[in-house]
């Protein structure tokens, strides 16, 4: 049996007793053990501020980007066994996992090119200087330099590849140490692809910790100068930030939480627009099993147009092959654990207070290449609610896995950003027509309640990427019940980990001084 051990302090060192086990959810199978118990997280925090901070601090940013390049070579160099490591404890297809490791690749590559844009220094000016006094040479000089501590990364199940690297990249680059906690039942992929980074010796020591297994102690542990970065559930994020550490210390906490990202069909689609609509919301609900945290759950259609949508959309679903992620011919997977599965089903239940089966069979438990009734799935479902505007379980509940639901409207943007908006702020909303009154209104309407809007027409309908792709040029994260948080968005996503300060003085002397 595989057991997975932590990297802290410099050395892999593992958890004392049986600990967690992590499951292959197609089959059931433990694939690997990994546990925290007696391991001194303390120890490892303060490791990371007080070797990982000034190693990295030391560095410019150039050199930091530089760092980054190496990591995604590294993790590149083992895609092939990580992408196994996703089908053994994720129950991901080859298309989902290579979906989870380019995006780390990708956006450590993209961070490191942003590094050597930033060059041979080690500080940041924010704006230009102020003069503050009658003497033109008096000025204020707000700067950005990293802060002293070091970057807890608390990630979801979904994502154990990317999640850490959006993350890292960010925070490396701006000159903090990081230590990554993944969910403990799809670690395996995470592990490895720590292991690949540290095999490589392509960090200095202390830059990168990771916890395989429960927090334990972990938030207990925080100061002032740290910063806590966590994706996933609402209430877990809502327990950090009420943390007695946190509150007392002030540590800054980033939340990315639950998310009712909504699709919008606008009357009068091109053909090509409608095209786009139709594939983007199938990609949407089955690549990664609907584990997406940008993954499309309210698809709002002009009432006239249901029946199409739901016979095109259907025709899609039917034909996506559900099983096995070990054979060629299947396209979605489980999902990622038996907790997960019994949190879709509860969810699910609640959705069909609101709502009606369309296209699927909640009760399905045959499956491509699995015995009947084994493994973590649910078969894609596509649901209608014929009372849009009712306030309801489709505007609270999320569903983590392959269900959206179908939301018919007048066809006004004033009815259809009054229905988004009662899902109370999202990651994403993607809005798909060819009306520029429309979409100019919608995009204003939505605004405040999305971190990003997709607006896809026929002109860029064959180039669109999907609305649950995330650009590390982008910023992600959403208001509201998204929590608040902000990440990645180029320079946007190193402030998290920057300290603002205000420089003030002798206007040439401070140009020089800070000119490093």
């Amino acid at each position: 049996m595989q057991r997975l051990a932590s990297y802290l302090s410099g050395a892999w060192q593992t958890g004392a007793g049986e600990g967690a086990a992590l499951r292959d959810p197609t089959s059931g199978a433990i694939v690997a053990r990994t546990s925290t118990a007696g391991l001194d997280l303390g120890a490892a925090l303060r490791h990371a501020r007080e070797v990982g901070g000034p190693a990295l601090r030391s560095l410019t940013f150039a050199a930091r980007g530089k760092l980054l390049a190496a990591m995604s070579k590294a993790i590149h160099a083992e895609r092939e066994a990580l992408i196994e490591m996703g089908r053994k404890n994720g129950g991901n297809t080859r298309g989902d996992a290579k979906f989870d490791i380019d995006g780390a690749t990708g956006t450590l590559m993209y961070y490191a090119g942003l590094a050597e844009s930033l060059g041979e220094r080690t500080v940041l000016l924010d704006g230009e200087a102020i003069t503050i006094g009658r003497s033109s040479r008096l000025v204020g000089q707000h700067i950005l330099t990293p802060k002293p501590g070091v970057a807890v990364h608390i990630n979801a199940f979904n994502f154990p590849a990317w999640g850490l690297a959006e993350k890292a990249a960010c925070a490396l680059l701006a000159g903090m140490p990081v230590i990554s906690k993944p969910a403990t039942a799809t670690a395996l992929m995470t592990w490895g692809l720590v292991k690949a980074v540290i095999d490589a010796d392509v960090l200095p020591e202390g830059a990168l910790g990771l916890i395989c297994g429960g927090a334990g102690d972990l938030l207990d542990h925080l100061e002032w100068s740290d910063v806590v970065a966590f994706t996933g559930g609402a209430s877990t994020g809502e327990t950090i930030r009420r943390h007695p550490r946190v509150l007392a210390s002030g540590v800054a906490v980033n939340v990315e939480a639950d998310s009712l990202n909504a699709a919008i069909l606008a009357p009068g689609a091109e053909d090509a627009t409608y095209d786009a609509f139709i594939r983007d919301v199938h990609g949407e609900m089955t690549q990664k099993s609907g584990q997406k945290c940008t993954a499309t759950r309210r698809i709002l259609v002009p009432r006239d147009r249901l029946d199409d949508v739901i016979e095109d959309l259907g025709e899609r679903l039917r034909r996506t092959v559900v099983g096995d992620p070990a054979l060629d011919t299947v396209r979605m997977g489980p999902l990622a654990s038996q907790a997960q599965l019994d949190s879709a089903r509860e969810g699910l239940a609640r959705l069909l207070e609101h709502a009606r089966v369309a296209v699927g069979d909640p009760a399905r438990s045959a499956f491509e290449g699995v015995e009947p009734g084994q493994g973590c799935f649910l078969d894609a479902l596509l649901l209608v609610a014929d009372d849009a505007r009712r306030a309801g379980p489709v505007h609270d509940v999320e569903v983590f896995g392959p269900v959206a639901t179908l939301l018919p409207y007048d066809g006004s943007a004033a009815e259809a950003a009054h229905i988004v908006r009662l899902g109370q702020g999202s990651l994403v909303a993607s809005i798909y027509g060819d009306d520029q009154a429309f979409l100019g209104e919608a995009i204003l309407a939505l605004a405040g309640w999305h971190g990003r809007i997709v607006v896809t027409d026929g002109k860029i309908a064959d180039k669109a990427l999907q609305p649950g792709m995330v650009m590390p040029h982008l910023l992600h994260g959403g208001p509201g019940r998204a929590g608040g948080g902000e990440e990645l968005g180029g320079r946007r996503g190193m402030k998290l980990y920057q300290q603002r300060t205000a420089v003030q003085g002798n206007g040439p002397l401070l140009a020089r001084l800070l000119d490093a």
